[in-house]
């Protein structure tokens, strides 16, 4: 079986708030450690995930890196929810 590529496309905002949550949850955090515990294998596309993202983003090597992230954040949770308030459902 031939493996055909998936093309999976983000909002920048989208990419920015996904690209800062996966850096703390593979490097500042154990959210993932038992998930991947039990499945060796998932590294392999989070890897994939976080290093299009990291090359993709210049935002992330950017000074203000916090204010954009912060601006993006707010931005996707007015997108799906209508508010930027974080506890928005």
């Amino acid at each position: 079986m031939t493996e055909e590529p998936i093309t999976v496309e983000f909002t920048r905002d989208q990419a920015l708030v996904l690209s800062d949550w996966l850096y703390r949850a593979m490097h500042q955090s154990d959210v993932l450690d038992d998930l991947l515990k039990t499945d060796r294998a998932v590294w392999s596309p989070i890897y994939a995930i976080s290093g299009a993202l990291e090359t993709t983003l210049a935002e992330v090597f950017m000074p203000n890196y916090d204010e954009r992230l912060k601006a993006a954040r707010q931005r996707v949770l007015v997108d799906m929810y209508g508010s930027a308030e974080e506890t928005a459902s």
